[in-house]
């Protein structure tokens, strides 16, 4: 399961799609496709429309959360017309019930399509308000078996603080759940998508997304990112 954040689409742009950024990801999925993976994608809707941010700012939260999920649509409509271009077959299926454009989501659907070699974009989060993308993807990884759960960000693991303010921020090479979810200084997920990746031993790798390579590595087990399990010991690097 890869969760992809909306901001990877923004390209140069603050707000929006830029097509040149979506077909640089669909690049880099084709590279782990290459590899005989399995692949499914939960792509968030940050580059667009955040339901939590609208909330604060007066509209009804499980209003602004649907329209949040409609921006993750969009998203992911894009991202199979990139992978489509490169040559990677992919199904769309949407938590929220729209044919026209996708399918619905069936989770025996959607385990076909990948057993058949299809990459299967999950779009709309979970169908329901007050959860976030996150939550979509633990829940949806953990419904289609995954090994998995990967995490594609901006930096290159988790950190003791963050480093995109503190110059001494020390990168994680392991942490274990507990210490994500009990430690307030420490962001990964939201707490109940890692609640849930605990409860039933889903592992979960973070990792930089914009490094060249990196999904690639992570595919393949390299030591990169941050990895988190039940049994892991918190180690920094």
């Amino acid at each position: 399961m890869l969760k992809i954040g909306g901001e990877s689409l923004l390209g140069d742009r603050e707000y929006g799609i830029d097509p040149k950024a979506v077909l640089l990801m669909a690049e880099k999925i084709k590279t782990i496709y290459a590899k005989d993976v399995q692949i499914a994608i939960v792509i968030g809707g940050g580059n667009i429309f955040r339901g939590l941010s609208a909330s604060k700012n007066g509209i009804d939260r499980a209003t602004a959360d649907y329209m949040g999920m409609l921006a993750t649509v969009m998203n992911g409509l894009a991202l199979q017309d990139a992978l489509e271009k490169v040559g990677v077959p992919v199904r769309i299926q949407s938590a929220l019930q729209m044919p026209t454009v996708a399918e619905n989501f069936i989770r025996s659907r959607a385990i076909h399509h990948m057993e058949k070699g299809r990459v299967v974009i999950l779009a709309a989060g979970t169908g329901m308000p007050y959860v976030t993308t996150d939550s979509g993807a633990a829940l949806h990884a953990l419904e289609l078996h995954c090994d998995v759960l990967m995490k594609a960000t901006k930096v290159d693991g988790i950190y003791d603080k963050d480093p995109m303010i503190y110059a001494d921020a020390k990168r994680f090479k392991t942490i274990n759940f507990k210490n994500a979810i009990e430690m307030e200084e420490v962001q990964v997920m939201d707490t109940a998508a890692l609640a849930m990746c605990k409860e039933n031993n889903m592992p979960i790798m973070v990792f930089n997304l914009f490094d060249n390579g990196q999904l690639e590595k992570a595919i393949d087990g390299k030591d990169i990112g941050t990895y988190v399990s039940n049994e892991a010991p918190t180690v920094l690097v």
